[in-house]
């Protein structure tokens, strides 16, 4: 027996989840494991794609999902509803009573779930399938400088994606020629069939094998795509990048996925940003901190300082005397820009006293007679004691 999948762990929901908190949770997931934006692991990902895919869509039916909330599983045969199963009967046949629907809803909801929608339900899938139909979605990632992520940027980047063929304008059939109706299913793209049962007659409606659900039939296929009616292309494209962006944050360009089929959208193209980290610099939330070298004499009598900022210009401030090593100073509104709002974060140095390694003559008498005036016991005249 197969293992069973807990889908609402899948997608990293609760068992309350509603549905706009399933459809985030979905597109979060999807876009993690989509098998693109996981070259180095491509099975594993495909994998993991494949059962985030097969959670969303039980538990984004209402049907479905009572039924794997209830016995674990949306299949009726996983359930145990073939002969023998809560509805009793044999033969293929189910026998019931009133009280054995519960909360199933009514006769229709009951054959939608068993037959996959016998009562209208393939038959509006088989529309939606044979009608427009969205392109799919395409990612990948993209590395940033600290900087860049601090001012915003605009990045050219190439992308492998099909496009429609310009030879057969998307139709997949050879130039001059045109696609005809499916004589099978008379251009619908599905097929319905009936079952006489203890119930009655039951009517099921599945995809068309002859045109593949498409409820056309390519008889010359076009010779640049092969009947595809898609060609893949590696086109360039340019992205801005928001001022304050954040590492592992996304930018969509909306219709740069794969083109749509029967007049539907272009999919979108999701572009994950990487920012890398700086050697001077270090992000938390929106604020910005680094360290700041002084010398001994700065933080004892104060001075003026040249502090650096993320955008390249320079900050004069004025620390105190006596300013010990380690503590911290804010100069406002310097930090990363807010995407959502008008906030911007600050930027917070620390002042870092740099003792000398290597002193002259003059300078070590000096530091003496320093000590000297703050009865301080004289160090010891010894090679290498200041460095």
């Amino acid at each position: 027996m197969a293992e069973k999948k807990d889908y609402y762990e899948l997608l990293g929901v609760s068992k309350n989840a509603t549905d706009d908190e399933l459809k985030k949770a979905f597109r979060k997931m999807a876009k993690k494991y989509h098998p693109d934006a996981n070259p180095d692991n491509k099975e594993e990902a495909e994998k993991k794609f494949k059962e985030v895919n097969e959670a969303y869509e039980v538990l984004s039916n209402p049907q479905k999902r009572k039924m794997y909330d209830q016995f674990g599983t949306a299949d009726p045969s996983g359930a145990g509803f073939g002969a023998g199963g809560p509805f009793g009967g044999g033969n293929g046949y189910y026998s019931y009573t009133t009280s054995d629907f519960g909360d199933f809803g009514d006769l229709g909801d009951i054959f939608s779930s068993f037959f996959g929608g016998g009562f209208g339900g393939q038959r509006a899938n088989a529309r939606r399938n044979n009608g427009p139909r969205k392109g799919e979605d395409l990612n990948l990632s993209i590395d940033i400088s600290f900087e860049e992520s601090y001012l915003g940027t605009e990045k050219e980047i190439t992308i492998s994606r099909q496009e429609t063929c310009h030879e057969c304008n998307g139709t997949g059939a050879k130039r001059g020629t045109n696609p005809i109706k499916c004589p099978t299913c008379h251009g619908t793209g599905s097929v319905t069939t009936y079952q006489n049962t203890i119930l009655g007659r039951v009517q099921t409606t599945r995809p068309c094998n002859d045109c593949r659900g498409t409820g056309e039939i390519i008889k010359e296929p076009c010779e640049n795509c092969h009947g595809k009616g898609t060609v893949r292309k590696t086109p360039k494209v340019k992205v801005k990048i928001p001022a304050g962006i954040n590492d592992n944050q996304t930018v969509v360009l909306r219709g740069q996925g794969n083109p749509g089929t029967k007049g539907g959208p272009a999919g979108d193209l999701y572009i994950t940003v990487r920012v890398r980290k700086s050697s001077i610099y270090r992000r938390d939330g929106n604020h910005v901190y680094c360290d700041i070298p002084v010398t001994i004499t700065q933080a004892a009598l104060g001075a003026e300082l040249e502090i650096p900022m993320v955008d390249g210009s320079k900050e004069k401030y004025k620390i105190p005397e006596g300013t010990q090593t380690g503590t911290a100073f804010t100069i406002r509104s310097k930090g990363f820009k807010s995407i959502n709002t008008t906030a911007q974060g600050n930027f917070i140095f620390k002042v870092v006293v740099q003792t000398p390694k290597r002193l002259t003559k003059e300078q070590r008498e000096l530091l003496i007679a320093l000590a000297k005036t703050m009865n301080e016991q004289p160090p010891i005249k010894k090679k290498g004691f200041f460095g």
